[in-house]
């Protein structure tokens, strides 16, 4: 999860648009011409995302994106490139082929995995498969090895939780559309309860961070794989579970999520009073990062933003112990 990559639909650069350098470089990963390209919907990136059939009938997914087209994407997926290596295999997660760099285009070849998102709004089926997954990737402490190289989760998201500080009530912040003065008038005490969260969201676990429906793939057999990892960090287990119900609120805000936490074994160990923290640390990112300009090339950023800000502050106004404050 960053300020600038969020659930959304960019314009993918299709296959035959590739430099041919590129096109050439993923076909000497998997050994044979590409014979069949299929574009993926999904994402704000402008960089293509194709699965891939071969003359062999190999199959796999590429994805590629230019520096100069979107600098941070070309970013997130050297980091992807360097994280997915080093994940456990036995857990959901894709599997890397090989990677291509050439001129200021990088492109990850990875093992194509059959499935589809899930269907949104969520259905209760699938919403558990994912959760299984989650906990399944949450099961073990990381190895020593991976917690070397990935950051712990409070300082991931420090820069994030304190969207609540950059709201300066001394200048009327505006606020998302769908927000009422309630947040206005509680804004220190939703600012002390995102710093409180960067503490409770510690842990030894892996942490995907940006656990949502697009980056999960449902399998025939109704298993879940978790796809696009370049924001991995290492922390609480139940951090994962607890975004992608806030995704479950984003599709379906009357979705009966406070039920689903006190089931599954996913939400173990979370306690109320971390929930609380927690959201209110995403909820302040995203309430923030909606008020910016749209990026150059992003149009439909901050209204996911704003949305998926209104989603998660109503789920924790109706956590809140005292509406009063």
């Amino acid at each position: 999860m960053s300020e600038g990559r969020q659930l959304g639909g960019g314009n993918r650069t299709p296959w035959s648009d590739l430099p041919a350098s590129v096109r050439t470089g993923i076909e000497e990963v998997l050994g044979a011409p590409v014979v069949d390209a299929r574009s993926q919907s999904g994402g704000f990136s402008p960089g293509s995302a194709d699965r891939l059939v071969t003359a062999d009938g190999r199959r796999a997914f590429a994805k590629a994106v230019a520096a100069a087209a979107d600098p941070d994407a070309h970013q997130i997926h050297r980091a992807e490139s360097r994280i997915l290596p080093l994940l456990p295999r036995h857990l959901p997660v894709p599997r890397l082929l090989g990677v291509v760099e050439t001129d200021e285009w990088i492109a990850l070849v990875l093992a194509d995995i059959e499935g589809r998102h899930p269907a949104t709004p969520w259905l209760p089926a699938e919403l558990d498969r994912a959760l299984d997954a989650l906990a399944a990737i949450a099961a073990e402490p990381v190895s020593a090895g991976l917690a070397e190289v990935l950051p712990p989760l409070g300082t991931a998201v420090a820069p994030l939780f304190g969207g609540w500080a950059r709201l300066d009530p001394d200048h009327p912040p505006r606020l998302p559309d769908g927000l009422d003065a309630w947040y206005l008038d509680r804004l220190d005490r939703l600012g002390t309860l995102a710093s409180e969260a960067l503490e409770v969201v510690v842990g030894d676990r892996l942490v995907h961070l940006d656990a949502r429906a697009d980056n999960l793939l449902v399998r025939p057999d109704g298993s879940v794989v978790v796809i696009d990892w370049p924001w991995a960090a290492v922390g609480a287990p139940w951090f994962d579970a607890l975004t992608l119900l806030m995704n479950v609120r984003y599709f379906d805000p009357g979705s009966a999520v406070d039920a689903v936490m006190a089931r599954h074994p996913a939400f173990t160990g979370l306690t109320a009073a971390a929930a609380l923290r927690a959201l209110a640390g995403l909820g302040g990112f995203f309430a923030e990062a909606s008020t910016r300009p749209a990026p150059p090339g992003l149009p439909t950023l901050r209204r996911f933003q704003r949305d998926q800000a209104v989603a998660t502050l109503g789920w924790l106004r109706e956590r809140w112990p005292d509406l009063d404050g």
